[in-house]
């Protein structure tokens, strides 16, 4: 198949870590041709949508991990299937880019699906499971935010659609920060903010556990950093080895069916004790992890997923 990387530069990417880069690298190993570009090189372009970026190929070596091929504006309409891989913020500019992938259905396959990645973006897609959900509210109003934290103490405070832990903070019920934070957030974005309740199962970890096509594969244990409460790998949270629950799989089986109907083939859910926190699916992580602590080549299960899927 011809397989177009919608992601952000390649070049500093950690190739030992890099779910992308273990997606390009699978694919390679199955005889795919690859071509690479970058979000802000997408385009319409009087009924095509096309992309400048450049024909590659990847190797797993430090320093000198792809070999890219003469520039080219391509149709991706000519692709069978294209990624959508480059990381959140998720504003205009991401979504624009998923309006304009939606273009090329149903001739090619855009995974994830961009209109569903487009409508149920990280912290939003779990209100459909309140039951499986910590206590959450999502508003930009103070007093509800305040009134949110008078009902349930200790809460976490995080931008709607933020990524990578950047601006969550743990408001502990003695803080008295709540209305600065608030006035920073709305001072620079026009955006909601999520409050939930405070989880303190998360000093055991923040469990991602990775579902291809609706079905749980593995999942990998982050654990936060001395002194630190978000647990995201971005800000120095510790990958370890961990299993399923049977609390997991009774959350994979609830969100799984839905997962698979929309099109959302590769996605990482967060996990904290027995609560879902977000369902990720515009640029999920945890491959390479996986694999390595327990032998899952999740890759290779998601290019079986796409494969039966154009076929």
């Amino acid at each position: 198949m011809k397989i177009a990387f919608q992601m952000d530069p390649i070049g500093p990417i950690d190739i030992h870590a890099d779910s992308t880069f273990r997606l390009m690298l699978e694919a390679q190993e199955r005889g795919h041709e690859l071509f690479y570009y970058t979000p802000d090189a997408l385009a319409y372009e009087e009924g095509r949508i096309t992309a400048r970026g450049w024909p590659i190929e990847v190797q797993r070596v430090v320093g000198d991990h792809y070999r890219s091929g003469v520039a080219q504006t391509v149709d991706l309409a000519e692709f069978d299937v294209v990624w959508l891989r480059q990381d959140p913020p998720f504003d205009m500019h991401y979504i624009t880019t998923t309006h304009l992938l939606e273009r090329l259905s149903p001739g090619t396959l855009v995974v994830n699906d961009p209109f569903w990645v487009r409508n149920f973006p990280e912290k939003l897609l779990i209100l459909d499971f309140p039951d499986l959900m910590p206590p959450t509210a999502i508003a930009r109003d103070l007093a509800t935010i305040r009134a949110f934290r008078a009902r349930h103490g200790d809460v976490i405070l995080k931008p709607l659609y933020g990524n990578g832990g950047a601006g969550v903070f743990h408001l502990p019920e003695s803080d008295r920060n709540l209305a600065s934070l608030h006035e920073l957030f709305t001072g620079f974005s026009r955006e909601p903010l999520i409050v939930q309740k405070y989880l303190p199962d998360v000093s055991r970890g923040d469990k991602r556990v990775i579902l291809v096509d609706g079905a749980p594969i593995g999942a990998i244990n982050r654990v936060p950093a001395a002194g630190e409460t978000r647990s995201n790998m971005h800000v120095g949270g510790r990958p370890e080895k961990i299993g399923l629950t049977a609390r997991d799989l009774e959350i994979c089986a609830r969100i799984g069916p839905i997962l698979r109907e929309r099109g959302q083939i590769f996605v990482g859910i967060d996990v904290i004790g027995d609560y879902l926190t977000e369902i990720n699916v515009t640029s999920p992580t945890g491959l390479q992890e996986l694999e390595r602590f327990d032998g899952v080549n999740g890759a290779a299960l998601i290019w079986e997923a796409i494969e039966a899927r154009r076929a």
